[in-house]
């Protein structure tokens, strides 16, 4: 879930862009870029975007697994 400090305009961020990596990598959360009101990037550390890569790996690796063991009781 996005928190709504989070949401930040493009502007804000490319004129505060400092400020914007220390939160960044301080607590490793997104934060949501709009333009013109509307929601249109996304932007993360790399170390935690990585966290979430090998999270995301690891549960497809699971359901894999899960399925795998199904398909043999089957």
């Amino acid at each position: 879930m996005v928190r709504l400090d989070a949401i930040q305009s493009l502007t804000d961020f490319q004129r505060n862009t400092r400020k914007h990596l220390e939160r960044l990598k301080r607590t490793g959360l997104p934060e949501v870029l709009t333009v013109n009101g509307q929601a249109e990037l996304v932007v993360q550390d790399a170390v935690s975007y990585q966290k979430l890569l090998d999270r995301a790996e690891r549960a497809d690796l699971l359901q894999k697994l899960r399925q795998g063991i199904a398909d043999y009781r089957a």
